[in-house]
């Protein structure tokens, strides 16, 4: 250990660099000099390390989560700074959350690898239960951890000047580089009712286009053009038939992935142009019937996606199915990941899934 030990801090910074999260986190137990230099110096990005997934269970009363390594199929349990959130978007490595224990729209970041936490500002509008997105500002290399981003908030119930509630027309958008919430746009009136009652706070953005699925059949598809302040509605391939769906984004485009009844099994369809969906690729049948427990109801899944990989699960030790990206290449291999901690099955509870870049570099230094 003594020539590791003398090594000038910024070559074993850059040495630590290359190091997974849990691997950074035993070398940084192995000596106080070791423990010195990955706090002094700010670790470089990485460039190659994939996407964990993270289960956040909905009913939490540890203030924990799970997190699973991709590259090794390991998972580890950390510790949060609070029992009730629940994942809206990742950005960069860090977590967007909603609170959970309050009714009124609260939101938080969070890296859950360090357990650092910030409370966003409050809303001009007190509102319940709306739609919330976020598009990421392109950001320099040194910014790919904790990137600039805003977060855009639209529907919602709000209280009327007249007393008792009514839906929440006005667009209200955070820019982080301020720290503020400021009025943007508006909603017509019917897309606010549908966004509050039918819309889930995961979102996807395409360019300046946030969008979302509603969360019952017939399945459709909000989206809202952020510079022009402009909605649309699109229609989802066998949206009669879907049991689940779920947005992600798959190279560069907007794509869809879905679960249809009476045994068709489960797809990913991409937007083309001309705004029409195209099959691009199907979860293979043994997989699929592994995930459901050998029935074939996709009803009780849920999933979440980016350009790395798209992951298909239903509860915690229920086990998931995982397409990933394979190299730089368009090429992409369905895998199923193990639910196993420490040699023990996980425990079975609900929960609300997201994928992260891992960082144990503070976002509070930025």
């Amino acid at each position: 250990m003594s020539m590791w030990s003398n090594l000038p801090f910024d070559l074993l910074a850059k040495i630590f660099s290359f190091l997974s999260p849990d691997s950074l986190a035993t070398a940084r137990s192995a000596c106080k000099n070791w423990h010195t230099c990955s706090k002094a110096y700010p670790l470089s990005p990485p460039t190659t390390t994939s996407s964990w997934f993270l289960a956040l269970p909905i009913r939490n009363h540890r203030a924990s989560c799970y997190a699973r390594n991709p590259t090794i199929d390991k998972w580890h349990q950390l510790s949060l700074p609070l029992p009730s959130i629940r994942p809206i978007a990742s950005i960069g490595s860090l977590l967007l959350l909603r609170v959970t224990n309050s009714t009124i729209l609260q939101l938080g970041l969070c890296n859950p690898f360090t357990g650092e936490f910030k409370h966003l500002p409050r809303l001009h509008a007190a509102r319940t239960k709306p739609a919330v997105g976020v598009t990421v500002s392109d950001s320099s290399h040194d910014d790919v951890l904790f990137p600039p981003f805003r977060v855009y908030v639209a529907g919602g119930m709000s209280e009327a000047a007249q007393g008792g509630a009514t839906y929440e027309t006005k667009v209200e958008m955070y820019d982080s580089r301020v720290d503020t919430w400021r009025i943007v746009g508006s909603t017509p009136m019917e897309l606010a009712v549908r966004l509050t009652v039918w819309t889930p706070n995961e979102n996807v953005c395409i360019g300046e286009t946030l969008y979302w699925v509603t969360s019952a059949r017939a399945y459709s598809v909000m989206g809202y053009d952020v510079g022009r302040n402009g909605w649309r509605e699109l229609g989802v391939p066998m949206a009669e038939k879907l049991e689940f769906a779920c947005l992600v984004k798959r190279n560069g485009a907007l794509g869809l992935v879905g679960g249809t009844c009476g045994g068709g099994g489960g797809c990913i369809w991409g937007l083309s142009e001309g705004e029409k969906w195209c099959l691009v690729d199907k979860v293979p049948v043994e997989l699929g019937l592994r995930l459901l427990g050998g029935k074939r109801v996709w009803e009780s899944v849920k999933c979440v996606g980016n350009e790395d990989c798209v992951c298909l699960y239903r509860d915690l030790g229920s086990g998931m199915v995982v397409c990933r990206r394979v190299g730089d290449m368009d090429e992409w291999e369905w895998v199923y990941g193990c639910d196993y901690l420490k040699g023990k099955q996980l425990p079975n509870s609900p929960i609300r899934g997201a994928l992260l870049h891992p960082t144990l570099s503070s976002f509070k230094q930025h």
